[in-house]
């Protein structure tokens, strides 16, 4: 099944405004989105390495919302009938686990030294290492992506290190 989503009032409101300062590339992602074409259509249109991340960015900034999926049969449900609404990060216990915070910060170094190396990313991997909760590195999850997603070998395995990131962060 494939998540549809629409534009929020929010979302229609940034097309003619331009209020919200989106990256061309994110804007573009909007404007494509129509509330009929899932997000496999999406992506053959878009030719975008991190269209998955970049909806969820603008799903949480409240620009647009899933309103339903589509099926194998082509019949699209509304999404109280099968999903809770996509978002980036997943509600876990109130309080830091101390294991799955070690966990997330092991992952993003060691993805970033496989994948990018050490001398482009140095003051990114200090700011992981220093990180004392989750919250902290979630705020650094975009920085990590755009690194992993700019080096070749990353692009190839950028949605899949994103999955496993976010089962623990």
């Amino acid at each position: 099944m494939a998540v549809i989503f629409a534009k929020t009032p929010k979302g229609h409101a940034e097309i003619g405004t331009r209020a919200g300062g989106l990256s061309p590339r994110v804007r573009r992602v909007l404007i494509f989105v129509d509330g009929k074409r899932p997000v496999a259509e999406l992506r053959g249109m878009l030719q975008s390495d991190d269209l998955q991340h970049t909806l969820g960015v603008l799903e949480e900034e409240g620009y647009i919302e899933a309103v339903g999926v589509s099926g194998p049969a082509a019949r699209t449900l509304a999404l109280e009938e099968t999903l809770p609404p996509l978002a980036a990060f997943r509600l876990h216990p109130p309080g830091d686990d101390p294991l799955r915070l070690q966990q997330a910060r092991n992952f993003m170094l060691n993805t970033l030294n496989a994948f990018v190396g050490a001398l482009g990313t140095s003051s990114l991997q200090q700011r992981i290492e220093a990180a004392a909760n989750q919250a902290q590195l979630r705020a650094l999850f975009d920085e990590w992506y755009h690194a992993i997603v700019a080096s070749r070998d990353g692009r190839r395995e950028a949605e899949h290190l994103r999955g496993k990131l976010l089962e623990v962060i």
